[in-house]
Parts: structure tokens; C-alpha cells; sequence
């Protein structure tokens, strides 16, 4: 399944000067990447790995491809209208973003960075290696398999001593759960 969500282009403006140049793909996928997910802002799209792809389709067009990270996410709409104003404010007139279900969304495609940001935000940030994503998307270390862990450390303080208060947080995509240890209530983000 493939939605997209495209924009009017504005309205004409005057030509850029010749000093100016448009931001080359490389740019373009870096501002797609930059933009806070609304839900969990101090990860980006990028991070949280669902920005799939960026592309140049005609001069002055640009497909951005988001998978969200579940079918029915809400954010995905604020993600594609940011992403939208992200590449009109620098230079992109037309900006079609769609999305992409297919392969789905994986805990495995979050960044290491994506990782660290989630802990040090307060939210426990799912196993490695434990999503189902496909082969070609398993983190590895070295060459070899990411070790499994089942505990699920607390943001907080650290311990492993952690119970499940509820399947479903404040999104669908995360869980809470309680330290048993400093007995801080926080969110984790659940393997998918």
C-alpha cells in the first residue's frame, strides 16, 4: 500500500541568482532526515528509520518515501506535512511524500544515535536484533550477530529489574513499564 501526499507548488518567485544553487540530493536527504518525529521529538526521521528514501524526480521535484514505524501510526501525516515544509523552506517547490508499507518498519532500522537519544529522552529503547526486519536490515557488530538481550534496562537509573504496567503508552508503539529499582514510571519502545 502506497499513500502520497503531495503539495501545490507555491505560488512563482523569482528566479534564484546565479550564486545560489538548489541542495543537491545528498542536502535534500539530510533535511528530510533532520525532521523531529512529532510523536518522540528528540529523535529524528532518519534516527528512528523511517525515512526510506529521497528522490530527484524532475528538476525542482523531490519524492521523500516514509514507512511509519506502525500501519496506522497518526504521526505519519505531521511527519509528511514537516517533511514537506523542511524541502519547500530550502529551495524544493514540488514535494510529494509517500508512503510505503512494504517492506514494513523494523525497532532494527533505529540508528545507534536514535538509540541514545531515546534513553537519554527517558523512553527504554527497544532490544537490538530483535525486530522482525529482513535480513539485509539485522544490525551487526563487527561482522556478527548483535547480542540478544531480553532485559529491558530503565532510563533512569539503569536496572534491569523492570515490570510491564501496560502494553500500550501514550502512542501504540510504546509499552510501559515500571523500575522496580528506583521505581520510575517510563516508556519503552517496543520490538517490532
Amino acid at each position: 500500500m502506497v499513500t502520497t501526499h503531495a503539495t501545490p507548488s507555491p505560488p512563482a518567485t523569482a528566479p534564484a541568482s546565479p550564486a545560489s544553487s538548489a541542495p543537491d540530493l545528498q542536502e535534500l536527504r539530510a533535511l528530510a532526515g533532520s525532521v523531529p518525529d512529532p510523536e518522540l521529538p528528540a529523535v529524528t526521521l532518519a534516527e528512528l528509520g523511517v525515512l526510506r528514501d529521497v528522490r530527484e524526480t524532475a528538476p525542482g521535484r523531490v519524492t521523500v518515501t516514509l514507512t511509519p514505524t506502525y500501519t496506522g501510526c497518526p504521526a505519519i501525516e505531521t511527519m509528511a506535512a514537516d517533511v514537506e515544509r523542511v524541502l519547500r523552506e530550502h529551495g524544493v517547490p514540488e514535494v510529494s511524500v509517500r508512503t510505503v508499507l512494504s517492506p514494513p518498519w523494523s525497532t532494527d532500522d533505529i540508528s545507534d544515535e536514535g538509540r541514545r537519544k531515546l534513553a537519554e529522552f527517558g523512553v527504554a529503547p527497544p532490544r537490538c536484533g530483535t525486530g522482525t526486519g529482513t535480513g539485509s536490515r539485522t544490525r551487526t557488530r563487527a561482522g556478527g550477530p548483535v547480542p540478544l538481550s531480553l532485559a529491558i534496562r530503565c532510563p533512569h537509573c539503569g536496572s534491569t529489574e523492570t515490570t510491564l504496567l501496560s502494553r500500550f503508552s501514550s502512542t501504540a508503539c510504546k509499552a510501559l513499564r515500571r523500575c522496580e529499582s528506583c521505581q520510575e514510571p517510563f516508556d519503552h519502545f517496543k520490538e517490532v
